[in-house]
């Protein structure tokens, strides 16, 4: 098995849900933390949990939606403290039909969920490819198949998914494994953003530990094995 302690991984959207619980599991395994979100005040709480642990933790508050300068930011990081690890689990979620979908949100949409996942890639990659490292992309089951009402949401995680077998397939040969998550419903304040209008059982749904101990099951494994895909549902049946 990979020993993860004193390794460095860099997790977008590490101030709540999955990102934050994934944050502390991998301090708890002795992983430093370069954590980013747009909540500095966030962040700062999850950093000094992380820091309790043991571990170092800093904390970089960018707007990922803001593409153009995505890149740049997380090149800055990355040049200062290499990593081993990086997690992309920032986006979004959004309802409504295509009939109503207003092209600004589509483009908002594309630019966090997918844009930015390419631009922090691109940025993490010589680091990445020095230290034999590690790229997590937290996708979804809406990256396998798409329903009513979430057409939006899945075209830009199909197209997220498209983007992380394209990473594996370039990278595999520089020693870099790329794993996509896809989970089912969990349990996390997506349900409460206003882009997100959808009524359901919460209680049925994945929690943001188990998705977290998936994450870290994948990276412990020997350097000699990937995990390309893995998808994880709600035993109760629910999305």
């Amino acid at each position: 098995m990979t020993d993860l302690n004193g390794k460095y991984a860099l997790i977008t959207g590490a101030s709540s849900g999955i990102g934050r619980v994934t944050a502390i599991a991998l301090a708890k395994l002795g992983v430093n933390l370069l954590l980013v979100s747009r909540s500095a005040t966030k962040l700062a709480t999850v950093a000094e949990e992380a820091q309790a642990l043991g571990v170092s933790a800093e904390t970089y508050a960018i707007d990922l939606s803001q593409v153009s300068t995505v890149r740049e930011q997380i090149a800055a990081i990355v040049t200062r403290q290499p990593i081993d690890i990086l997690i992309n689990n920032a986006g979004m979620g959004y309802t409504g039909t295509l009939d109503t979908m207003p092209l600004e949100d589509w483009q908002t949409l594309l630019n966090l969920n997918v844009t930015s996942v390419f631009q922090c890639v691109q940025a993490a990659l010589p680091s990445l490819r020095d230290r034999g490292g590690a790229i997590v992309n937290i996708v979804s089951v809406a990256g396998q198949q798409v329903f009513p009402g979430w057409v939006g949401y899945c075209t830009s995680k199909f197209a997220l998914m498209a983007l992380t077998r394209g990473i594996a397939a370039e990278e595999r040969t520089n020693g870099l494994r790329v794993t996509a998550i896809c989970p089912g419903s969990v349990n996390t304040s997506i349900w409460d953003t206003p882009t997100v209008d959808a009524d359901f059982d919460r209680t049925a749904m994945l929690t943001p530990e188990t998705v977290a101990a998936t994450i870290i099951h994948v990276l412990s494994l020997p350097k000699s094995a990937v995990v390309e895909e893995i998808t994880i549902m709600p035993s109760a049946g629910i999305f």
